[in-house]
């Protein structure tokens, strides 16, 4: 599940569609389906986001010694472990 609400989901899509509409970059012939698929894109990458978030979290949590949250050398390794993880599951 998302950390984003359905409603936040729902909003982000509609900005999407429309730049997407304004800027003339699509056409979509039935803009209720755009919405749909919109909203199912944008919950799938955010459930993947979180997924990795997750993970990097229990990685640094499981070190053998306390990076306190909020750190300057927590930051640093959120950061490295997010990117080793992502290019991971995104293979």
């Amino acid at each position: 599940m998302s950390r984003l609400s359905d409603s936040r989901i729902s909003h982000l899509a509609h900005l999407v569609l429309d730049g997407l509409a304004k800027s003339k970059l699509a056409e979509f012939p039935s803009d209720g389906r755009a919405l749909t698929e919109t909203k199912q894109i944008l919950q799938e990458f955010f459930h993947f986001e979180d997924q990795i978030d997750d993970a990097v979290r229990q990685k640094i949590s499981t070190l053998s010694r306390f990076v306190p949250p909020g750190s300057r050398e927590w930051d640093v390794m959120y950061r490295k472990y997010y990117e080793e993880e992502s290019r991971k599951h995104r293979r």
